[in-house]
């Protein structure tokens, strides 16, 4: 009888081992290298909850090790995933209205999009991802150029007739308005496609050119510069009820080590545009530059593509729109 009852005591406390290791460890999703400004964001997350000595662990999962790129937003929805990092246009497909945080010339800089980050705006798109059960921890855009597998890409004529990857809905209505194919992957398959000659145009974020070595594939490149056109939204996002699930102390933690990754995000962001242009130069590709004339054809281009379909199709569009415009 004492062999059974230590037994069942040892089976307990394994059990209760168990549980306590699942309630305190959480799964981080997303597709990038280890080198990326994304999974450096998602890692100084994880590190500054570690030290803070609170019981709870994030366990990394990154290069789409997990998820594929574009799957993330719904198992994290249904409490599958606990936390990714991700551009939010993807999930634009379960919620049109984030189709409007990767909107042609809607972002102008990256002080901008911080203002951006904390305007009306953005409290109503929390407030629809809420309604999926999921929050945001850390608020990031990323500002992104062209590349061209054999010629520069500056304004919309450049595009025609090429095999184009765009990131998002939005810009791939712009770039089909300027006559050009659209091919829809994530970043991370730009490389393979650029190398099979399936794709002859691209474009994305600073970040992903360099991190995907975009540079051995293209023969130019035109990054952000005093004008970029490409502005996308990539916070860092958590299910909801988990997140309440957690202690307060953990929940602490996790909301002091987010507010500290997104100064960080925001500062690196600023730097990563200069840096891709230095890392394609080095590399032998030809950088071009984008004007401002340049910049204002494209921006009309898609007020009369991406902004007008964007309000006809989602119902409070128009609305969130204006209060995009509106943060100055």
């Amino acid at each position: 009888m004492k062999s059974i009852l230590k037994s069942a005591v040892a089976t307990l406390a394994l059990v209760a081992t168990g549980s306590l290791a699942q309630a305190t460890e959480l799964r981080l999703s997303h597709q990038w290298s280890n080198k990326d400004i994304r999974h450096q964001v998602a890692q100084m997350v994880a590190d500054e909850v570690a030290a803070a000595g609170v019981d709870l662990e994030i366990k990394i999962f990154g290069s789409k090790s997990l998820f594929k790129p574009r799957e993330q937003y719904k198992p994290l929805s249904r409490g599958q995933l606990d936390m990714t990092v991700l551009p939010l246009s993807y999930a634009g497909g379960q919620q049109p209205a984030y189709n409007l945080t990767l909107m042609p010339g809607l972002v102008k800089n990256h002080d901008h999009a911080a203002r951006l980050a904390e305007s009306p705006f953005m409290q109503a798109l929390e407030e629809k991802m809420a309604e999926d059960d999921v929050m945001v921890l850390v608020h990031g855009y990323l500002a992104g150029g062209f590349a061209g597998k054999d010629k520069c890409i500056t304004k919309p004529e450049d595009v025609k007739g090429l095999q184009t990857r765009a990131a998002g809905k939005s810009f791939e209505q712009m770039l089909a308005g300027a006559e050009a194919s659209i091919a829809s992957m994530a970043s991370s398959e730009i490389y393979n496609a650029m190398q099979t000659g399936v794709l002859q145009a691209a474009n994305t974020s600073s970040s992903s050119f360099v991190s995907y070595r975009i540079y051995e594939q293209v023969s130019c490149y035109t990054p952000a510069g005093d004008v970029a056109l490409w502005f996308m939204y990539q916070p860092l996002l958590m299910n909801k009820s988990t997140f309440e699930g957690l202690t307060e102390d953990q929940q602490n933690a996790l909301l002091a080590a987010s507010e500290k990754a997104e100064a960080f995000y925001l500062e690196e962001a600023k730097k990563q545009d200069a840096q891709s242009a230095q890392v394609f130069k080095d590399a032998g590709v030809e950088i071009a530059e984008m004007s401002a004339e340049d910049f204002e054809a494209w921006r009309e281009l898609a007020k009369a593509t991406s902004y007008k379909l964007f309000v006809e199709e989602v119902p409070d569009g128009q609305e969130l729109l204006d209060k995009a415009l509106a943060v100055e």
